[in-house]
């Protein structure tokens, strides 16, 4: 385990934790959701590309440094993880415009739960090895 890896996870769950805990609720307590939700869809992209770029960076160090396959695995995930979040982006925000409130709730499901899993094992992976 290097300590440019668990940086890396650290910034990662960071910037989940910040997003989740701070920027979101405190958009949603002083804007209405009208005003709220394009600002939102400005940030996420940026959280997702960021994680995104991080796991990308911890993954090749991981390999580059032939360090175990928790490690990997976790970035691999991650990366995949937020790629897909990344993805479905449009998708959601398209499917809450149309008032097809069955596919934004699948679609954004999917998204806090890829999310919260990359928080849990970017927070945890550090205590398995």
């Amino acid at each position: 385990m290097s300590f440019l890896q668990v940086l890396l996870s650290g910034v990662i769950a960071g910037v989940i934790l910040l997003q989740a805990t701070i920027v979101a609720p405190v958009l949603f307590k002083n804007l209405s959701a009208k005003d709220a939700g394009p600002v939102l869809r400005a940030i996420f992209p940026r959280l997702f590309g960021l994680a995104f770029a991080f796991g990308l960076l911890a993954l090749v160090v991981s390999v580059a440094d032939n360090q175990g396959l928790i490690p990997k695995a976790v970035f691999l995930f991650t990366v995949v993880a937020m790629a897909i979040c990344y993805l479905i982006i449009p998708a959601t925000n398209s499917a809450k415009d149309a008032g097809n409130e069955g596919a934004f709730k699948k679609l954004h499901t999917l998204s806090v739960v890829l999310t919260m899993i990359v928080l849990i094992t970017n927070i945890t992976w550090v205590f398995f090895i």
